[in-house]
C-alpha cells in the first residue's frame, strides 16, 4: 500500500511539473487588458485623421504605433525596440507583413524630416492597427 501512495504523489508532482512548464512556454496568452481604455484611445486616434489636415496623417500613425508598442509592453514582450517586440510576439497577428509595413511607415514618417504620406496610407495603416490591437486582444 505505501508503495502506491509514493508513486500516486509522484504522478502528482509530475503532473504538477508538466503544467508549471506548459504555462511558462505559452507566456502570458491569456493576459487581460483594458479594453474600455484602448478602444477609446484608438477611436481618438482615429478621430484625429482628417482628409482636410495633412499633419493629421502623420500624428495619427505614430499615436497608432505607439498604443500597438503599449500593448506589447503591457503583455510582457521583450525587447528594446518595438521592432524588437514584433519578432517575438508576431506570431499572433492575422497579418505581421502588414503590421511591419506600418511599422516601418512610422519609422521613416518619425525619422526623415521630408517624409510624407496620404490621407489612404494613414487610413489603411490605422486599418492595420486596428487589427493588430484585435489579434492582441486589446480591442
Amino acid at each position: 500500500m505505501d508503495g502506491e501512495v509514493v508513486i500516486f504523489i509522484l504522478a502528482i508532482l509530475i503532473v504538477a511539473v508538466l503544467i508549471f512548464v506548459a504555462i511558462l512556454l505559452t507566456g502570458k496568452r491569456g493576459y487581460h487588458f483594458n479594453v474600455e481604455y484602448y478602444q477609446t484611445r484608438f477611436l481618438e486616434i482615429e478621430n484625429k485623421l482628417d482628409q482636410n489636415n495633412p499633419a493629421s496623417f502623420m500624428t495619427t500613425i505614430i499615436e497608432a504605433d505607439k498604443l500597438l508598442d503599449k500593448a506589447l509592453m503591457e503583455m510582457g514582450a521583450p525587447g528594446k525596440t518595438m521592432g524588437d517586440r514584433l519578432k517575438k510576439y508576431g506570431g499572433r497577428f492575422t497579418n505581421l507583413n502588414a503590421v511591419w509595413r506600418a511599422h516601418k511607415l512610422r519609422n521613416v514618417l518619425a525619422h526623415e524630416s521630408d517624409a510624407s504620406v496620404s490621407y489612404k496610407q494613414a487610413s489603411n495603416a490605422l486599418a492595420i492597427y486596428k487589427q493588430a490591437l484585435k489579434d492582441l486582444g486589446a480591442i
